[in-house]
């Protein structure tokens, strides 16, 4: 019977965590740049059950029984979020679609071959610099120009140009008079190189990126798989645009309702084994 109650408890942790994972989607479903997150769920080992006689000789078994679930992780989505136009010229918008030797990626962005070979398709980040100097990457492309001319993010981290140092546009130039070229460069109203290139990196499995708030991720794998993104790839930064957060909100309501019923639902078995072991105790145990 105890076995029971604690397969019960497992399963409403479980619904507990999936619904945190759930709300949070919706608390930044405004969010620029915001990745939606998923509870990935799995069942504890496998145990047999065997039903024992007076010797070792009379062991029958029952059969198998999982004694409950776990939330094992969260996987974020980072699949491409929809554009929203601002015609501010400090917001930037990524738009990528990385192709790998003509592979078709499902809803997920993953790929699985006949033989269940996993390519995930990679994704492009903005490159930024947190207050320890560390190195980490974003969606959110709402950066603001400092008096000393520092692109900065919206919580106050440097974006790095393409020789890897905080990006600092010269004396006097504001980006209302820049415009961002199609190779990520800024120049003038006069079509003049101001010496600036946003560093767009190019992550191949983005499922070892970690989040760390702010809409930043820390690459968990070896830096040296990051690298900058090729010409040709098919990525593209336009300026006065914000990626909105890849949420589905309708599909987000479905699964808070499920993880409420499933939560009820072990809910209501506690209770029945709690009413079973009170009158094991109260009713039985007075006999």
């Amino acid at each position: 019977m105890l076995r029971g109650l604690y397969t019960a408890a497992s399963g409403m942790i479980s619904q507990q965590r999936r619904h945190d994972t759930v709300t949070n989607n919706i608390s930044n479903i405004n969010t620029p740049g915001y990745k939606q997150s998923n509870a990935v769920t799995r069942s504890f080992p496998e145990v047999m059950l065997s039903l024992t006689g007076a010797g070792k000789e009379n062991f029958t078994q029952i059969g198998k029984l999982t004694n409950g679930v776990f939330a094992e992780e969260s996987l974020s989505i980072h699949l491409q979020g929809d554009l929203t136009q601002t015609n501010h010229s400090s917001d930037f918008a990524l738009v990528s679609n990385i192709e790998v030797n003509g592979l078709a990626f499902d809803a997920s962005g993953k790929n699985v071959s006949d033989d269940g070979e996993i390519t995930f398709q990679p994704q492009a980040f903005f490159t930024i610099q947190d207050q320890n100097g560390e190195v980490r990457y974003t969606r959110s492309g709402k950066f603001t120009l400092t008096e000393e001319g520092f692109l900065m993010g919206s919580d106050g981290t440097h974006v790095l140009g393409t020789n890897g140092q905080p990006i600092q546009m010269p004396a006097g130039v504001g980006l209302d008079s820049l415009i961002l070229t199609d190779n990520q460069r800024f120049i003038d109203a006069n079509g003049q190189d101001v010496g600036v290139q946003l560093l767009i990196s190019r992550i191949d499995n983005p499922n070892l990126l970690v989040r760390e708030g702010n809409g930043s991720f820390r690459f968990s794998g070896d830096e040296r798989e990051v690298v900058a993104i090729a010409p040709n790839e098919r990525i593209e930064v336009r300026q006065g645009y914000v990626e909105r957060s890849n949420v589905d909100a309708a599909q987000a309501a479905v699964d808070l309702m499920s993880a409420l019923r499933a939560y009820e639902a072990n809910q209501k078995v506690i209770q029945f084994y709690d009413q079973s072991l009170s009158k094991a105790v109260n009713d039985v145990g007075r006999i």
